[in-house]
């Protein structure tokens, strides 16, 4: 940490204690995803799956929720998600599955 930003710290603490450590506003574009848009997309991606689909994609995600699909990949990428990922098998939802695995592997 750089002496000069302690200094400024310790001067803002003495002069308003407290109050004086609060972040300041910072400069650039205000922020326009709100936290509830976050959340609603990070439970979706891990609490849900899209119709006729076994995982969601950014076009998918990003139309259910009115965002951008570049949004949805930089929360997704904020938290780690990876919906196209399978952390185990899944199993199809195609009602003649058991016929077709029978066919492959055997009765």
């Amino acid at each position: 940490m750089e002496p000069h930003t302690v200094a400024k710290w310790r001067r803002r603490f003495l002069e308003r204690r407290l109050d004086g450590l609060v972040d300041e506003p910072r400069p650039g574009r205000p922020a326009t995803v709100t936290a509830e848009q976050v959340e609603d997309v990070v439970v979706a991606t891990l609490e849900s799956v899209p119709e006729n689909a076994t995982y969601w994609s950014r076009a998918k995600m990003a139309e259910r929720t009115g965002l951008s699909k570049s949004t949805i990949g930089r929360i997704w990428k904020a938290f780690e998600l990876k919906p196209h990922r399978a952390d185990g098998f899944k199993l199809s939802t195609d009602p003649q599955f058991v016929d077709k695995a029978c066919d492959v592997v055997g009765p």
